[in-house]
C-alpha cells in the first residue's frame, strides 16, 4: 500500500510541477528535465507515468478540466430554470477560477494555444456537457440566443479568465459588486431579451 501511495505521490508531483512551470514559463520553455527536477524525481521516472511531454500535458489538462467541471456542476440540478442554472454554474466557475488560480491559469493557457492535441480537447469538452445541455435547453425554450456553443462560451465564460489574470497581475481587484456586474454582462451576452 505504501508503494502505491508513493507512486501516486510521484505522479501528482509531476502534474503539479507541469502546471506551475507551464504557467510561469510556457509550454515550450518547460523541458522534461525541469519538470522532473521540480517534482524531485529522476527524468526517467516521468516515462513510468507518461509516454512523452505531450502525453504529460494532455493528461494534466484532462485532469484539471475534470476537477474544474466537477466543482462547477457540484450543486447544479437539471430541473432548475435555464437562468437559475446558468447563474449557479457561472458563479461556481468564477469561484473556481479565483480560488484555484493556478489550475484556472493552466486551463486558460491550454485553451488559448495549440499545445493540447485534438482528442484531449474533445475529452475536455465532454466535461462541460451539463453546461452545453443547459444552453441547448435554453435555445429550445427561447431563452438563450441560437448561437454556437463556442460563441456562447467565448462571451459568457471566457471573460472570467481575463478577469482572473488581471487580478493575479494586481491590475484590478474583483469584489462582490464587480462579480455581480460580470455575471449580468455574461447573462446579457447570451440571453434573448423580451422585445419592448
Amino acid at each position: 500500500m505504501a508503494k502505491l501511495q508513493k507512486s501516486i505521490d510521484k505522479r501528482n508531483a509531476l502534474v503539479k510541477a507541469t502546471i506551475e512551470l507551464v504557467n510561469n514559463d510556457g509550454f515550450h520553455a518547460t523541458p522534461m528535465s525541469k519538470i522532473a527536477k521540480m517534482a524531485n524525481v529522476s527524468p526517467a521516472t516521468i516515462y513510468l507515468y507518461f509516454e512523452n511531454k505531450q502525453d504529460l500535458v494532455n493528461q494534466t489538462y484532462i485532469e484539471v478540466k475534470a476537477e474544474y467541471t466537477k466543482y462547477a456542476f457540484a450543486t447544479y440540478d437539471e430541473t432548475m430554470s435555464v437562468e437559475a442554472g446558468f447563474e449557479l454554474i457561472w458563479k461556481r466557475i468564477a469561484d473556481f477560477k479565483l480560488k484555484e488560480c493556478e489550475h484556472a491559469m493552466f486551463l486558460a493557457q491550454c485553451d488559448n494555444t495549440p499545445m493540447i492535441d485534438e482528442p484531449s480537447r474533445i475529452e475536455g469538452i465532454k466535461h462541460l456537457q451539463p453546461l452545453l445541455d443547459l444552453w441547448q435547453r435554453g435555445k429550445e425554450e427561447g431563452v438563450i440566443k441560437p448561437l454556437s456553443d463556442y460563441i456562447l462560451y467565448a462571451y459568457a465564460i471566457n471573460p472570467l479568465s481575463f478577469l482572473m489574470i488581471t487580478q493575479k497581475r494586481g491590475a484590478f481587484q474583483l469584489d462582490a459588486s464587480h462579480l455581480a456586474e460580470a455575471y449580468d454582462a455574461a447573462w446579457d451576452s447570451i440571453s434573448i431579451k423580451p422585445k419592448s
